[in-house]
């Protein structure tokens, strides 16, 4: 109810201010579980596609997002929960093994999951190697995978930037991708992996991103270490210029 209540009031503010466009929205099955597979280059992603898509949508989104203090943080928790979106330990284990049955049971209920293949945002815009989470869902659950490219939605708020700007925004959908032709191989890493190379490669010429054949969450750490070395030789440099007392 909450879902709904929020896109009614939601939908129109975001269309004129966005005037967000959709491309394949006939590629969305109308009833029946489905996978809908998306790049992430922004928080943005998880508000314009349910947008535009007229069934209820549930994302897998990181368990961050459902941890927090004082009043600001409890309202964050409580709308996550209230859209129903299920929370996904990335830190693996036990906790990752009851996100996936419950994003099972969401699929063989014949409802719509929404995930990013990459794990996490997109640290420069461009398409990162998919984790092959998906092709398990998509085998065990028996359910086509729809790929999703979100348009314009990095350039309106890259990470870090907490208000977007006022940009027209895109959703490409592609063409189901059935992977029936595997059924029964969810235990061999190298179908898993095939699968998964397969749904990145739909989204490669879906969005026009550069593909970097690396997990976005190590290219995140590079970035970190090179940004906090590259700090520390400012800070050294300035110390060497400082004039002797």
């Amino acid at each position: 109810m909450f879902y709904w209540l929020t896109k009614v009031i939601l939908t129109p503010i975001l269309r004129f201010l966005f005037r967000p466009y959709v491309e394949g929205l006939e590629n969305v099955p109308e009833a029946g579980g489905v996978i809908l597979a998306s790049n992430h280059v922004s928080f943005s992603d998880s508000v314009f596609l349910p947008l535009v898509v007229p069934r209820r949508v549930t994302f897998l989104a990181k368990s961050d997002y459902f941890v927090g203090r004082g009043i600001v943080g409890r309202l964050k928790v409580s709308f996550f929960r209230g859209i129903g979106q299920v929370p996904l330990d990335r830190r693996g284990g036990a906790a990752s093994e009851a996100a996936v049955r419950t994003a099972l049971r969401i699929l063989a209920d014949g409802n719509v999951l929404g995930i990013y293949p990459e794990g996490t945002r997109s640290p420069d815009g461009r398409l990162y190697r998919g984790k092959t989470g998906v092709a398990r869902m998509a085998l065990d659950a028996r359910v086509p995978v729809v790929p999703v490219a979100m348009i314009g939605t990095y350039e309106i708020q890259p990470p870090g930037r907490i208000v977007p700007r006022i940009q027209r925004v895109g959703v490409r959908i592609g063409k189901p991708l059935d992977f029936s032709r595997y059924d029964g191989l969810q235990a061999d890493r190298f179908v898993l992996r095939s699968i998964t190379d397969e749904i990145m490669y739909e989204l490669m010429l879906l969005s026009g991103e550069e593909y970097v054949d690396l997990y976005a969450a190590r290219a995140k750490a590079e970035l970190a270490v090179a940004k906090s070395g590259a700090v520390g030789v400012k800070n050294s440099a300035r110390r060497r210029s400082r004039p002797a007392a």
